[in-house]
Formats: structure tokens, sequence, C-alpha cells
């Protein structure tokens, strides 16, 4: 099964008054169609991780590479293009843009690929038809409701048709009916050219992942095998 991410001894330090050590030489390979549940204390690393995972930061030191490229973290526009292309991100807060419409949210993130405007606009009323919401399409994100708005971030994350899914407690701001419904989208999204990793708290939403993994204060101590439900 081919490594579509793979961490070579990496490490994160941030520096305030003293040197704080986030993630200690960590070494882990994410496979080809698998999800993986990210858990942990807060303060043990799981935001910097994805963070590192998304290229939105980088390492202290360690090798990160994607889809067999070791990423040089100089090359930022490179860089950009490959999160375009292959990363999707979801958040917890959705960190959507509230002056604009649902479908104008996931259109503009299409957008990023090229300019091709009618096929940006096609796909993103295709996806958004996916996931129950073409009636709120031309709705403000501010109109919707958590629930909502939480599926057009997931529709945002997945109109590039990325490889790799990157979600930060993305339920964290939901009840628990809507988080489930979240969740179950989320699953659904599996396939066996893509990864899915997903940080949570919650242990019943980490056993629907392939793997979880256990970060402390910085170490993956363990990963456990865990049964798709």
């Amino acid at each position: 099964m081919n490594n579509i991410i793979e961490l070579k001894n990496i490490v994160k330090n941030y520096h305030s008054k003293k040197k704080i050590r986030v993630l200690n030489k960590i070494n882990f390979s994410f496979k080809a169609g698998k999800i993986y549940s990210l858990m942990g204390p807060s303060g043990s690393g799981k935001s910097t991780l994805l963070n590192l995972l998304s290229l939105i930061d980088k390492p202290s030191s360690g090798i990160l590479k994607i889809s067999n490229k070791t990423i040089d973290y100089s090359l930022i526009s490179r860089n950009d293009i490959i999160r375009a292309k292959k990363i999707g991100i979801i958040y917890q807060d959705n960190n959507l843009l509230t002056d604009f419409t649902a479908i104008e949210n996931i259109y503009l993130a299409r957008l990023s690929l090229d300019e091709n405007k009618n096929k940006a606009l096609i796909d993103s009323k295709k996806l958004i038809k996916k996931l129950g919401l073409s009636n709120r399409e031309n709705h403000l994100t501010t109109e919707l409701s958590g629930g909502e708005m939480q599926r057009v971030a997931i529709a945002r994350a997945l109109i590039n048709s990325p490889e790799i899914i990157l979600a930060d407690e993305p339920t964290g701001s939901l009840d628990l009916k809507n988080a489930k419904e979240v969740f179950k989208i989320l699953i659904k999204l599996r396939n066996k050219n893509r990864i899915i990793i997903f940080a949570t708290h919650n242990r019943f939403f980490a056993n629907m992942a392939d793997c979880k993994i256990e970060l402390i204060s910085g170490k993956i101590k363990k990963t456990i095998n865990a049964k798709i439900k």
C-alpha cells in the first residue's frame, strides 16, 4: 500500500521565554485508503501536527514527504500549489467567509486550481447538492445553522478532489446530532487513493477510524487498529 505522507524525525519547537518542544522526533507513514484519528490531551501537539501536514507551518527539523516527494519549505509558491491540489482542510470553526454565500465559499476555493469559472461553478453546485444543501447555496454563511456551515466547510475542502483531507476537531462546536451527521459524511469520503486524518477528543468518533494515533508529550505513543462503524 502506498504512503501518501511520510514523517521522518519530525521535531517542532516554539520559542517564548524558553524553548518548548511540541513534537519530538515523530516517525510515521500515512497509507492511502486509510482513515486516521488523532487523539491526545490539549497541548499534546495535535493541531501542530495537522498544521505541518497541511504545509501551513514547517518543522524545526526532520523530513516531510508527500507522494514520495520531499517538501522544500523554501519553495513557498510550489507548496501553495501542492496544498491547493492535494490537501483539503476542515477547521473546527469552519473559517467560512461571512460576506459570501455558501456556493461562493466553495467556488472561490475551486478557483485556486485554475481560472475556469464555469467549471468551478458547475463543480461547486454538484458538490453542494451531494451534501444536501442546494436549497441553501445562495444564503450567506451567517444565515446557516452550525451543521450546515460545517457541511459547506467540508464541500470547500473537497472541491479540488484532494488526496489528503485534514480535519482539526471538525465537530467540536456542534451538538451530538450534527456531529454524528458530519462524521458520517467524513467516513464516506474514504477511497483507495485518499487519506483522511482527523483530530478529536471524542473516543466514539476516534473509533470510527481505521487507525487511532495517540499523541502524548509530542510523541506518538501507540497506534491501534480500529473498526469502521
